[in-house]
């Protein structure tokens, strides 16, 4: 990089509103350990590899909370620099290092610009033995489904494509395979004409079903006949539905098999769409709707089947409750994070099984180009509906989509404010569920003046408040400041002879935040009383099981 664009590049890192998992600022304005800085490296080339970016920066001279420039002397001779990469090769991954080490002399002082490599395609790296990531701005070990997924982008072998030599066309399901053409040529409506004169073998071939006439795992999979699934042994091809209760009692099952193509029709059928009937407010909701999108059921087990790890040889589970769905499958989410998919500019360039995902999509069965989940997501907000919940862990995909309005304030918010954008979204969902925010994202909500409180009881901002008639909530939630509470505590003192503890927390547990639970209103008001007695305006007569509060003369 030339002097001219290094200048470019560190006033673009400095402009970012916050560290990202593949931009590291220290002020390191001596000196720095070598060990941290080696597990940095580790963590920043690997979420590199995961960010699908090309390198990333780990920049010494720079104070990471308003990104000032405050200079840096670390290894101020350009030889000791230049031996770092050497240092660092000798504890890496196939001895990969820095890809340049740049140096800024500006009027504010000495910037020291670490250029990191992503990881290789399939290849995580290590420092000293250890894999490192990155979970928001913090540097943490790299977990397994992380490893897994940088290694899974070398793997070559598709499960789905593999061809089985004792199979023939008549294992798989006539009506399965009408079906199957009825969807391609749906799919496919350029070829309409030409179709018509295809024999079985030749539109297996064209749907991506077959190989020059084998027939694949995909095949017996989609179209296979119940009694061919021994096939797939010790693959399991089952879907099982289960109606549970509130409690999480079952009530009633069903297991569906060969050929999913139909089953999954089935599955959806099985499933009780019931009608939603919305709490009136004024003209807010429509007064009913389905508790579940029907694109949603199917893209989640459609999804499910499509990115089955078959080699584990679990199964596909649709759990059915009173106002909620959980579809689960096994083996690793491969994009990472559902955060890649929604805010990517392109599909996913690696599927676990590729075979399969093409057969698929030529049945009108998935999305390949990337917008199938994000679509998920945008149902559900013009329904009002909390966002879908994915629990991405222990090789497993699970996804929750909940059939109702969760928090009637956080509905009012979506439907007045169309101007949120799917991240504000998904955001604000996280606060309405009570689920913690990464430094990252209440910075976010807060520069937009969207929530306010502590963490990690944050509550809907001011400007939210005043634009969806939350204005009650907001004051609840802000209540009054620290003076008024001993104003009030003096008042009442005053009014009476004395006041007990128990008396002083009914005098103030009603004005105290919302947000606040038991425990912590108790440690207001002892906060409260204890800045009372040491300003001398009251004192304890009582005991500590039995307080006795009372004016001091």
């Amino acid at each position: 990089m030339t002097i001219a664009q290094l200048h470019q590049e560190l006033q673009k890192l400095q402009s970012l509103t916050a560290e990202t998992e593949v931009v590291e600022f220290k002020e390191a304005k001596t000196n720095y350990d070598f060990t941290k800085l080696g597990k940095y490296f580790s963590a920043l080339s690997n979420e590199a590899n995961l960010k699908a970016k090309p390198f990333a920066w780990l920049v010494f001279g720079i104070e990471n909370r308003m990104h000032k420039i405050v200079g840096s002397s670390f290894r101020m001779q350009r030889k000791d620099l230049d031996s770092l990469k050497g240092e660092i090769a000798n504890k890496t991954t196939n001895r990969i290092t820095f890809i340049e080490i740049y140096e800024l002399m500006l009027a504010e002082g000495r910037v020291v610009m670490f250029q990191i490599p992503a990881a290789p395609r399939g290849f995580p790296v290590a420092f000293d033995g250890h894999y490192y990531g990155r979970d928001g701005e913090e540097l943490v070990p790299l977990n397994l489904e992380e490893i897994e997924r940088i290694r899974l982008q070398n793997k070559v072998d598709d499960w789905s494509s593999i061809i089985i030599s004792d199979a023939c066309i008549e294992d798989l399901d006539l009506t399965a395979i009408t079906q199957a053409k009825i969807n391609f040529v749906d799919k496919h409506k350029h070829l309409a004409d030409e179709a018509t004169n295809w024999d079985t073998i030749t539109f297996l071939n064209k749907a991506k079903l077959t190989i020059k006439g084998n027939i694949t795992n995909t095949a017996i999979l989609l179209l296979g006949k119940p009694e061919a699934e021994h096939f797939l042994s010790p693959s399991d091809s089952k879907i099982r539905w289960v109606l549970k209760d509130n409690n999480n009692v079952e009530k009633d099952y069903a297991i569906f098999g060969c050929p999913l193509l139909l089953s999954a029709q089935s599955v959806f059928t099985q499933i009780r769409n019931l009608t939603y009937r919305y709490i009136k407010d004024d003209t807010l909701f429509p007064d009913e709707t389905p508790m579940y999108d029907p694109y949603n059921i199917r893209e989640s087990l459609n999804n499910c089947i499509a990115h089955q790890d078959y080699t584990l040889g679990g199964r596909i589970n649709v759990v059915e409750f009173e106002d909620k769905l959980v579809f689960s499958n096994v083996g690793s989410f491969i994009p990472g994070s559902i955060e890649n998919v929604l805010h990517s500019d392109a599909p996913s360039e690696i599927y676990r099984n590729k075979f399969l995902v093409e057969a698929m999509y030529n049945l009108k069965m998935v999305d390949t180009i990337g917008s199938g989940i994000r679509r998920m997501f945008m149902n559900q907000r013009k329904k009002f509906f909390p966002m879908p919940d994915y629990l991405l862990s222990n090789n497993k995909v699970q996804i929750t989509i909940i059939g109702k309005v969760l928090d009637i304030e956080y509905a009012k918010l979506l439907a007045k404010n169309k101007e949120l954008n799917l991240n504000d979204i998904i955001l604000l969902d996280k606060v309405q569920k009570k689920i913690q925010l990464n430094t990252i994202e209440e910075k976010s909500l807060k520069s937009k003046k969207l929530i306010e409180g502590r963490k990690p009881n944050f509550y809907i901002g001011l400007k939210v408040a005043e634009t969806t008639g939350q204005k009650a909530a907001y004051s609840k939630n802000t209540a009054f400041n620290k003076q008024d509470y001993l104003d009030w505590i003096i008042k009442s003192l005053k009014e009476h002879q004395f006041l007990e503890r128990k008396d002083i927390d009914q005098l103030l547990w009603d004005k105290l935040p919302e947000w606040m639970d038991e425990k912590q209103k108790k440690n207001k008001i002892t906060t409260l009383l204890t800045v009372l007695r040491k300003k001398g305006v009251c004192s304890n007569i009582g005991s500590d099981f039995k307080s006795k509060w009372v004016i001091n003369k």
